[in-house]
């Protein structure tokens, strides 16, 4: 059913300020805007290497509205990429599985996924030209108090093979999860974590959050040149290396992107935690 994830839908009280700062920061171009009236929001979509980005604008009371008024962060739901948009909304209905079509796309909500605050948006696959300073967003991180029951949902949910599912624990970060690979030869993946040391910055942000979407990850082909972008225009609003070679990851900070906190890697090596460090290729 699921090939990748394509896209990150994000909120954004004053999406054309959000828009500006993905096209000066990352290299991201507007390339619709519309209305979503299941989640009462007006829309900015941004393609953001072969991925896109989804600006929801609140026009309304919805649920959009609800999400920025109670949430920390403004990540609002993961979509993803499936082979067939009617069969899997035949699949779904015949398990029912609830879901809403709206347009091109069949929305769900965490509670008919069966796992809190991850929201789901499923769209035909349709592959696109690249552009900007990043290549494609691969990874979206789940924090939830059982991740060993989130990805059995998730397997189940989306007839996942739990085989391909990669252990990962962070001391550095204080967590432990389970990284839920679409495909065991790509890095696409919801990454579901359970925060256990509060005194790291997940662990206390998901101590007042709670369940919810807490980042997501892209490669970069040059992150020299990402680096470069980012010194000069939010010198301020990321963390990583600031000289020296062409580092291999890095973070944008939530205050840089209007609430999501953005992980970017170099290409290949998000492979060094993900199963296989042997597929991960030297830097230019």
């Amino acid at each position: 059913m699921i090939t990748r994830i394509d896209r990150m839908i994000l909120t954004a009280p004053r999406r054309r300020l959000a828009a500006e700062a993905w096209r000066r920061l990352l290299g991201a171009d507007v390339v619709r805007e519309d209305r979503v009236p299941a989640v009462a929001a007006q829309r900015t979509v941004l393609r953001v290497g072969e991925s896109e980005v989804e600006l929801l604008e609140p026009d309304g009371i919805g649920i959009t509205a609800q999400h920025v008024s109670r949430s920390r962060t403004a990540i609002f739901a993961v979509g993803l990429a499936v082979r067939d948009l009617g069969a899997a909304q035949a699949d779904l209905d015949a398990r029912a599985i609830h879901h809403v079509r709206e347009g091109a796309q069949l929305w769900m909500s965490g509670e008919w996924v069966g796992v809190p605050a991850l929201r789901i948006v499923l769209t035909q696959d349709e592959r696109r030209p690249g552009g900007g300073l990043l290549s494609r967003i691969y990874e979206a991180t789940h924090l939830h108090q059982d991740h060993r029951r989130t990805a059995r949902k998730i397997a189940d949910v989306f007839r996942l093979d739990r085989k391909a599912f990669v252990p990962i624990r962070s001391a550095q970060y204080g967590y432990e999860g389970t990284l839920a690979l679409f495909d065991p030869s790509r890095l696409d993946r919801i990454e579901t974590v359970t925060p256990g040391d509060r005194s790291k910055t997940m662990g206390r942000f998901f101590a007042r959050q709670g369940p919810c979407l807490y980042m997501f990850y892209a490669e970069c082909r040059d992150t020299a040149a990402l680096r470069e972008r980012l010194l000069e225009h939010a010198p301020k609003g990321w963390t990583g290396p600031r000289d020296g070679a062409a580092p291999d990851n890095l973070f944008v900070h939530p205050q840089a992107l209007y609430g999501a906190l953005l992980g970017v890697s170099r290409e290949s090596v998000a492979w060094t935690w993900s199963g296989h460090p042997e597929r991960v290729q030297p830097a230019a």
